[in-house]
């Protein structure tokens, strides 16, 4: 004999959990992963604190992603306890042990007067420029949000700050700032693909605005066509999320380094070399900073610039990607970043070796006696610029 609706409705309520608003609620920070199955219009007027997205339609595709651990707690919820329920016979049908379904559904949430979220709703552009962001759960509309919302600023519009930036533009990250006060030379075009052959002696910091604009024109790009230096080091960064480094000289890195941490500012540095490049994430207090790693600079000939030395113009490309990607981390709070690791790469062989990073207990930037002596006003016991060099990994150096 057929099963009518009623029969399938009465079954679920038979088989699954059900908790209320309250129950839901009380649960613990961590507790369970909450999940609302409702469709994407229904999500954008509201939805319940820190619950993950995923329209009922795509369930079995991307609960996996969302909850890899089947027997770890799900809490699902429609908008009135209805759809959430035949959507947890699925997840037990795939294996998922531990799934109750939110009775009342959300409708039942406002209705107790718990506290709720209201997104902000991106335009259809948006949504469709975005699309394949909106779909991974680590991401998702609360992430592109937090992008469009973010702030990042580049240290040059050379081979590191031109495929990061392109990417952090695409990603769809809402400010980019870039520093750089040179014009484009033809040399630059065997990298630097911000910039192209019909803009030979135009400002770079213009250049990168016009290629950043055509991918994506929701950015806004600042220009700094100005020298990074001490009187201006403190302006130039502050309000900004975060910095992908591409400077060009220790100096200038030291420079940043010490006002990064001061304003407590992640900084995303890379160098390269020929057929080499150095990757490593500087976030403030939780790992090691520039002068942990390099207490002094190395002699001149032992770093020289790739105006000397050459770089294969691949190089820069792939670790600024690598930038690009760290920047995203950081801004978004996910994944695990790279304080803490040093990332080197090989392009002859194609070889990644990584190696550990440790805070350095008395470095003059960021111990805690120099936060200490920041605080009260104190000067800083900062080496002077040519001393020598101490023992350190060994630095690539070099302007992409």
């Amino acid at each position: 004999m057929p099963r009518t609706y009623a029969d399938l409705l009465r079954e679920a309520r038979e088989q699954i959990r059900e908790l209320t608003p309250s129950d839901v609620d009380a649960l613990p920070d961590g507790g369970a992963i909450v999940i609302d199955v409702r469709e994407d219009s229904e999500w954008e007027q509201g939805h319940l604190p820190g619950a993950l997205h995923i329209s009922k339609s795509y369930v079995e595709q991307q609960i996996e992603a969302a909850a890899p651990d089947r027997d770890a707690p799900v809490v699902l919820y429609c908008a009135g306890g209805v759809r959430s329920l035949f959507a947890a016979q699925t997840l037990e049908q795939l294996g998922y042990t531990n799934v109750a379904s939110m009775s009342g559904g959300f409708q039942g949430w406002k209705s107790a007067g718990l506290a709720w979220d209201k997104p902000v709703v991106l335009s259809p552009e948006q949504k469709q420029r975005y699309s394949r962001h909106l779909l991974i759960p680590e991401v998702g509309s609360a992430g592109q949000e937090r992008l469009l919302g973010s702030k990042a600023l580049f240290i040059g519009a050379g081979g590191l700050g031109s495929p990061s930036s392109l990417y952090l533009a695409a990603a769809g990250v809402g400010t980019i700032g870039i520093v750089d006060f040179d014009v484009v030379d033809l040399s630059n075009l065997q990298r630097q693909i911000l910039h192209t052959n019909d803009r030979i002696g135009e400002r770079k910091v213009e250049s990168a605005r016009k290629t950043i604009n055509a991918l994506n024109p929701d950015v806004n790009v600042i220009a700094h066509e100005e020298m990074l230096v001490a009187e201006n080091v403190d302006r130039i960064i502050a309000g900004y999320d975060v910095i992908i480094d591409g400077t060009d000289t220790f100096e200038t890195r030291y420079l940043l380094n010490d006002a990064a941490v001061a304003k407590n500012i992640p900084v995303v540095h890379a160098s390269v070399f020929r057929f080499e490049g150095q990757l490593t994430t500087f976030i403030p207090y939780e790992g090691p900073c520039y002068r942990c790693l390099y207490p002094t600079p190395p002699p001149p000939e032992l770093a020289p610039g790739c105006s000397v030395a050459g770089v294969l113009g691949v190089v820069p490309g792939i670790m600024g990607m690598l930038q690009a990607n760290e920047a995203i981390k950081v801004l978004l709070g996910i994944g695990d970043t790279l304080s803490g690791r040093l990332l080197l790469f090989d392009a002859l062989d194609t070889s990644f070796t990584e190696l550990k990073l440790r805070r350095d207990p008395a470095c003059p930037i960021c111990s805690t006696e120099a936060v200490a002596a920041r605080a009260e006003g104190r000067p800083l016991p900062i080496p002077s610029f040519g001393a020598p060099a101490a023992e350190q990994p060994f630095v690539l150096g070099g302007p992409a």
